[in-house]
């Protein structure tokens, strides 16, 4: 969708000027905003009988984000949030938390103008940038500390950060090697309980081997007499 930007729009061009952007950048935000006017032939018109209007309008907007800026620019604010030992936030600090400290800190501004890439989840001093007007931008320091002490700590250099990354592989690690360690336990209880019973096993069908060896008949008389009568008495017939 082309646009007919009515402010200076970051990354995207000067008051006047005409660009293409993605339809739902437009439709949810430049357009409802009254940032920029879809691309007609009766928009255009408009704006150009407008343009003195608003360029006067932009620049008296201007010359309040500067007198605004002189005392914004550089300042620091603190936000005391928990964290554990590593430095991680529980939770995280946003745009409107950023809003609401400098609300406190007697600076009017809204959410929108906050430009903040990402959330932030550690302890640490960060450089937060503020569009008191599209051409009007200001850098801010955002000081996360658990408290006030830790706070001025910060602001000396002191960091309360620690490895965050490696030290919860150590313990991921140790803990794997724990569990590990049970099952070959077991394991090896098992392999012992095996060879036992199989042990015991042998020494049941070796003692049942013996048993029928002492049951077969030996070299006995009686049997051998009466093999004898039978072989006379075959004798005698013949």
């Amino acid at each position: 969708m082309e646009v007919i930007l009515l402010e200076r729009i970051e990354r995207l061009g000067q008051m006047g000027d005409v660009v293409k952007v993605k339809s739902g950048f437009a439709r949810n935000y430049l357009l409802p905003q009254k940032k920029a006017l879809r691309l007609t032939d009766e928009n255009r018109a408009h704006f150009e009988k407008q343009r003195v209007q608003l360029e006067a309008a932009n620049l008296q907007r201007r010359e309040e984000a500067e007198a605004v800026a002189s005392e914004l620019e550089g300042k620091s604010f603190v936000a005391i949030r928990q964290a554990g030992e590593t430095g991680h936030l529980y939770g995280s600090v946003t745009a409107r938390d950023i809003t609401e400290a400098l609300i406190e800190g007697g600076f009017t501004v809204t959410r929108q103008q906050i430009l903040l890439e990402q959330n932030i989840k550690l302890l640490g001093l960060y450089e937060c940038r503020v569009a008191l007007h599209p051409e009007v931008i200001v850098t801010v320091t955002f000081n996360v500390a658990r408290s006030e002490e830790e706070a001025k700590a910060q602001a000396a250099g002191e960091s309360f950060v620690t490895d965050a990354e490696e030290k919860p592989e150590e313990e991921a690690f140790a803990e794997g090697a724990e569990e590990e360690a049970e099952p070959k336990a077991k394991k090896k209880k098992k392999k012992a309980k095996a060879a036992k019973e199989e042990e015991s096993e042998t020494g049941e069908a070796g003692d049942a081997g013996d048993s029928e060896e002492g049951k077969t008949p030996s070299n006995d008389p009686s049997g051998q007499t009466s093999e004898e009568e039978q072989e006379a008495k075959k004798e005698d017939a013949d």
